[in-house]
Parts: C-alpha cells; sequence; structure tokens
C-alpha cells in the first residue's frame, strides 16, 4: 500500500510492507526508438523506486547465458541474437509487490494477444513481435535475485535490503535527474 505519492513518481512514497526489488530490461526494439525509451523511462518512475540504471550491450556469449535455460528451444537462437543486437537498458526497481506491478504493465509475452486483451500494456503499445516485445521482467523473487546479479554484479541485494531499503521505505529517497535513479536525502 503506497501512503504518499509526490509529484514525479513515488520518491517520497512511505510503504507498509517491506520493498521488493526487480529486474526491469527495455530490450533493443525500443531502445532503439529514443521516444519510445523516454516513454518506458517515464512510467517506470510513475511506478517505482529506480534502485540502479544501467545502459550496455551483449555480446552473443552473454545472451546465451542469461537464457541458457531456454537453450533447445525453439526461440531460443532468435531471442539470442536479437538480445545482443543492440543496447538496452536495464533497471533494478523497488516497490512493493515489485514484480508483480512489473509484470502488470509489461503484459502477455505475446504481443499479439497483448494488444487485444492488454492494449493499455507497455508490450500492448510498443512490442513489435513475441521476440521484439519492449521488456523483460524477473518472474519469481528467486529469478529477480539471479538476474539483478547477471545485470549488476556490484550489487549486492542483501546488503541493500537490509541497509538502504528502510529509508527507502521511510520515503527519504528523491529522484536524481542527472543520474535517473533514485538516492536517498542527506540526512
Amino acid at each position: 500500500m503506497l501512503l504518499v505519492t509526490l509529484e514525479g513518481g513515488i520518491a517520497g512514497m512511505r510503504c507498509v510492507k517491506a520493498l521488493q526489488l526487480t529486474l526491469a530490461v527495455v530490450k533493443p526494439d525500443a531502445v532503439a526508438h529514443p521516444l519510445i525509451l523516454e516513454a518506458l523511462h517515464k512510467k517506470i518512475l510513475e511506478n517505482f523506486i529506480i534502485v540502479r540504471k544501467k545502459d550496455l550491450t551483449w555480446r552473443t556469449d552473454e545472451s546465451e547465458r542469461f537464457y541458457a535455460e531456454h537453450a533447445g528451444r525453439f526461440f531460443y537462437q532468435r531471442l539470442v541474437e536479437f538480445m545482443s543486437s543492440g543496447p538496452m537498458r536495464a533497471y533494478i526497481l523497488a516497490r512493493e509487490d515489485a514484480i508483480t506491478h512489473w509484470r502488470g504493465m509489461m503484459g502477455p509475452t505475446k504481443v499479439f494477444r497483448a494488444r487485444f486483451t492488454s492494449s493499455d500494456t507497455l508490450r500492448g503499445q510498443y512490442g513489435l513481435t513475441d521476440t521484439r516485445n519492449t521488456t523483460h521482467g524477473s518472474d519469481s523473487v528467486e529469478s529477480a535475485k539471479r538476474e539483478i546479479s547477471f545485470f549488476f554484479p556490484e550489487f549486492n541485494a542483501d546488503e541493500w535490503m537490509l541497509r538502504k531499503e528502510p529509508c527507502f521505505r521511510l520515503g527519504l529517497a528523491e529522484y536524481n535527474e542527472e543520474r535517473q535513479i533514485h538516492t536517498l536525502q542527506d540526512t
């Protein structure tokens, strides 16, 4: 439950429950279009605390490692090639029930379904195909932890939850426009 919402997103929110972390990725098809990337960032900012943000481009071997669980499936090679075809943006997002909320914002994986059943979702609005579907998000607490570590190896989720989450939960964060992330206010 969000108790306070401030202009410019949820930086000053106070939460009853502990914040949850999730990984969100804006895929190369969306990053290739600056206006779509900007619109997605704005939607993220309106709904989440942005803990970390990173722009990156994968080599093929990195894409293969990340999607190793799908090796052998019919879409694997197409997905690996697409995810290493250009720049992408990765986020660590926080809020109550972050995983469920981000997955709800993304909508169905299949763009055709998203357009007809969930047209107000990110994939319904911006997705092109089932591979070029704009976004990726973790589907469980376990995968969020694993995927965050893959994209942000320097980030220690356990340490953040212990030391910083309480401050963010109490609404002591502010949005840093230059860095495009939320930071703790000077105390």
